[in-house]
């Protein structure tokens, strides 16, 4: 007689530890673990080139800890558990959730199918600390800012770990190729271009683990979290979020890991930053339009520009603002941005040059490595100022000043902007205000070395708060 099978659906949980869908179908039958890559149902969210290279070698990992046994599809879900279904005898889909709304709408699908199969499904929490229904007001409604979310949600847990699962004791595999399944290669996550040398250059995916990057941190990193994080150029972050955006790493165990260690400012800010991710996820499944539409409605009425050139030199790195165009070349050769420098981009791209934070949140999407759905969303409208608890539109970041606070020594200007490695400190951020000798002494000819500014910052300030009073005409 053969036996019975329950396949386990990797999805955004590319780990062994800490994985209860894993651990649950190793306990009751031999598993099929599978990776289905799905570019149909996500529309408009299918993965950016940057994501799909992580994405390679994160699965290249998992099939190393499966001892080989992880079989890849590419394809709609249901059609392929479908035939699965027909072909073995399959006992249940077991699986771990995601929030994303067309994964919601595509999982209830299935689930639906699995349920008049008489197949039985599973699945289970291994992305968040708590689920996004756990924290809810009086009236059963959701929170809408953050202070009170942390507090109502998640202070009692400042003191507690959480519980986690170990990797399963044993494994019975699915011993044979299943039909329909392909090579890893043959989802051709790499693309032909060779475009990401450079990311190869900044990461290790395969290399290095989500607890090794996570222990790394806690030894080097964490005591100087707060305020080292505020600087580009200090190793002070923690850059575990393409970790945990696939799952490599959990929640949970970053949360457990903190325990035992001294209470310090930087420790409190660490796990407030843990509990702002999961915030993001929080209204993400509770608005779930929040990734293509405002959450503060009258922002559907504020005077967009439409400027196409201007967008470009943007995502290029050449608006004639040193402290943008290295953010953005950051992005573009590494896959990620320091977060202070993603605030001030996106300031620079939202107000002072009014262009929709739709724009900049497409080019994170394609081009950040931990491209998260939830935290890039909740990320750009809290820059806007069009989302529930938002930066107010006031607050518009001046990058001259930023980076003369924040940019010690121009050390990371200079790394991605060394045209100007050679201009005085008084003038590396505003170069416009340098003398033409000075400039000539540094090698520089703006316009032709180096753009001149695509605006003028005070002026271009001016115009966006003018913009943002019209708003007020409107109720909501």
């Amino acid at each position: 007689m053969k036996k019975e099978i329950i396949i386990v659906w990797f999805r955004q949980d590319l780990r062994i530890i800490d994985n209860p869908a894993l651990f649950e179908a190793s306990k009751i039958a031999q598993i099929l673990p599978i990776y289905i890559l799905d570019d149909i149902n996500p529309g408009e969210w299918q993965m950016g080139e940057a994501s799909r290279w992580w994405l390679y070698h994160a699965l290249k990992s998992l099939k190393s800890d499966l001892k080989g046994n992880l079989q890849f599809f590419k394809g709609d879900p249901l059609a392929i558990l479908e035939k699965l279904i027909q072909a073995y005898r399959i006992r249940g889909v077991y699986w771990n959730r995601c929030y994303e709304p067309w994964r919601i709408h595509r999982d209830k699908k299935i689930k639906d199918f699995l349920k008049r199969e008489h197949i039985e499904n599973r699945s289970f929490n291994a992305s968040l600390i708590r689920e996004p229904w756990e924290v809810l007001k009086q009236d059963d409604s959701p929170y809408k800012v953050y202070t009170p979310f942390l507090k109502q949600g998640y202070s009692r847990l400042m003191g507690e770990p959480v519980t986690t699962l170990p990797e399963p004791s044993q494994y019975l595999f699915f011993p044979d190729k299943v039909q329909g399944a392909t090579e890893l290669e043959k989802l051709k996550l790499i693309p032909a271009i060779p475009w990401y040398t450079s990311l190869n250059a900044f990461w290790e995916p395969q290399k290095i683990s989500g607890l090794q990057k996570l222990n790394d941190f806690l030894e080097n990193g964490l005591q100087d979290y707060d305020p080292g994080r505020d600087y580009p150029s200090r190793t002070k972050t923690s850059r575990l979020s393409p970790y945990l955006k696939f799952g490599q790493i959990s929640p949970g165990q970053i949360w457990n890991a903190l325990f035992g260690r001294k209470e310090s400012s930087s420790l409190f800010t660490f796990r407030k930053e843990l509990v702002w991710r999961e915030f993001s996820y929080y209204l993400l499944y509770h608005f779930p339009h929040m990734p293509i539409q405002n959450l503060k409605k009258k922002f559907d009425h504020f005077p967009w520009s439409s400027k196409t050139d201007t967008l470009i030199s943007w995502k290029k790195g050449q608006t004639g603002i040193p402290l943008i165009d290295a953010g953005m070349r950051e992005l573009w050769q590494t896959g990620q941005m320091h977060n202070r420098i993603r605030m001030i981009t996106a300031s620079f791209l939202v107000k002072n040059l009014q262009i929709h934070w739709l724009e900049g949140a497409k080019w994170f999407w394609d081009c950040l490595v931990d491209a998260d759905l939830a935290s890039n969303s909740a990320s750009w409208q809290w820059v806007a100022g069009s989302g529930t608890d938002a930066s107010p539109f006031f607050r518009i970041f001046n990058p001259v000043t930023q980076g003369e606070k924040y940019d010690e020594m121009g050390a990371y200007t200079r790394k991605y902007v060394p045209e100007l490695a050679d201009l005085p400190d008084k003038y590396l951020f505003k170069p416009w205000t340098a003398s033409e000798s000075i400039l000539s002494q540094a090698g520089i000819t703006l316009g032709l070395h180096y753009p001149a500014p695509m605006t003028d910052l005070a002026n271009s300030r001016k115009e966006a708060l003018e913009a943002y009073q019209s708003l007020k005409l409107f109720p909501h």
